[in-house]
């Protein structure tokens, strides 16, 4: 497969770039810097809020592991918001596989991970901002082809097992580290499926 991973040289994309890469597939990585990604065929310089550029790239790929985050320093995190918000009117024709946050998870209430009082203060902003992601992929309809993937509360850990288990709008386990979870997202774009839906990774 053609496989485009956007922010492929962060914690999580290098490590997709390399799953993908080991498997065979031709991989393309795009970056805010275009820095080589190791295991990349081809490295691009593409800004996540230039949508048009975004759209050609997801258009050109059979699949395309998106793994972008809000900015952690403090920032404001709705540029992040705003850029998949128009990701999704858009309407590319390519399939997406989004890298989600395990904020907008659900406990054994039904309640957001996000929303209770222990959940750290420094990554709500970042969690609510992929909750919001999450609330616009899914109100995009049918005719977007999207996966979102959310990863374990402790993510990342740094054992790696090999393996993952899936679960769907609950938590199915604790860790993940990247390189777990960039088996599951491969094994996600490999899937010839238009799921439209939103699961969960942990480590096995």
């Amino acid at each position: 497969m053609n496989i485009t991973v956007i922010g492929g040289t962060g914690n999580t994309g290098a490590a997709v770039v390399a799953e993908a890469a080991r498997r065979g597939h031709t991989v393309t990585s795009a970056s805010r810097s275009g820095r080589h990604a190791e295991g990349a065929a081809t490295d691009v310089a593409v800004e996540f809020a230039d949508t048009a550029a975004v759209v050609d790239l997801v258009n050109a790929a059979d699949a395309t592991i998106v793994a972008v985050s809000p900015d952690r320093t403090g920032g404001p995190v709705q540029p992040t918001v705003d850029a998949f918000k128009a990701l999704i009117a858009a309407r590319p024709t390519g399939r997406l596989v989004i890298v989600g946050g395990a904020g907008s998870l659900l406990d054994a209430d039904g309640k957001r991970l996000v929303d209770s009082p222990d959940f750290p203060a420094d990554s709500k902003p970042e969690a609510l901002a992929f909750s919001e992601v999450l609330d616009a992929f899914r109100a995009a309809g049918d005719d977007l082809a999207w996966t979102l993937v959310s990863p374990a509360p402790a993510y990342p850990s740094e054992q790696s097992t090999g393996a993952y288990v899936v679960g769907k709008d609950n938590p199915v386990g604790t860790n993940l580290s990247p390189a777990d979870f960039a088996i599951a997202l491969v094994d996600e774009a490999e899937r010839d499926a238009h799921r439209g839906e939103r699961f969960a990774v942990a480590g096995a």
